[in-house]
């Protein structure tokens, strides 16, 4: 798995798979879109106005938590 954020566009993608075949980009809403293999295979997530969805405390901040170890990773996003 793989995630990316451009501050220049405010756009976070989660891509669990690269894409190795035609993909369909499901809009489920204004600010997420998701992208499936006509098999049902997700193969990422694309986040816009990332900063607001990611947004922790009144901060634009992803954090990732490995829960097996408790090790925390903090990423500050723009605001």
């Amino acid at each position: 798995m793989r995630f990316t954020y451009d501050p220049r566009y405010n756009i976070a993608y989660i891509r669990f798979k690269e894409k190795r075949a035609e993909v369909e980009s499901i809009k489920l809403s204004d600010e997420l879109i998701v992208d499936i293999a006509p098999d049902g295979t997700v193969y990422g997530i694309e986040l816009l106005n990332a900063n607001e969805q990611l947004r922790r405390e009144g901060v634009g901040e992803l954090v990732v938590v490995n829960e097996a170890t408790g090790e925390r990773t903090e990423l500050r996003l723009a605001v």
